[in-house]
This record gives structure tokens, sequence and C-alpha cells, in this order.
């Protein structure tokens, strides 16, 4: 599993940030940073992340 986030659409609002820290955080400057092949069994969590990013701009390619 990887995660994808278009950084073009992506406004950092941090909603994934809540919902999966281990895998997505805010830096310094408030921007987003992913890491991109996380552990499976975080894959629920991810998912939730990818249905309430309000931009749509995460997504799970396998």
């Amino acid at each position: 599993m990887k995660v994808v986030v278009d950084f073009d659409v992506c406004e950092s609002n941090a909603i994934c940030v809540g919902l999966v820290p281990s895998v997505f955080e805010l830096d310094d400057n408030e921007y987003l940073s992913v890491e991109e092949e996380p552990d499976e069994s975080l894959r629920p969590d991810i998912e939730k992340a990818v249905r309430a990013c309000p931009k749509q701009a995460i997504k799970i390619v396998d």
C-alpha cells in the first residue's frame, strides 16, 4: 500500500493528521508531510482519512 497526496490540491487542513498522526503530520511551515508506505495495519485509519479529506487530495494505491 502506498499513500499518495496531491499537493497541488491539498490545503493542509490537517484532518488527516488528527486521524492518523503516525502517517500524516504538518511541518513547521504547516505543510503536510506523509509516510508514503505505512504499515498495512493502518489501512482502516488511512481509509477514514481519505474519506474525510475536504479536498479529496489523498488516495491509496495498492
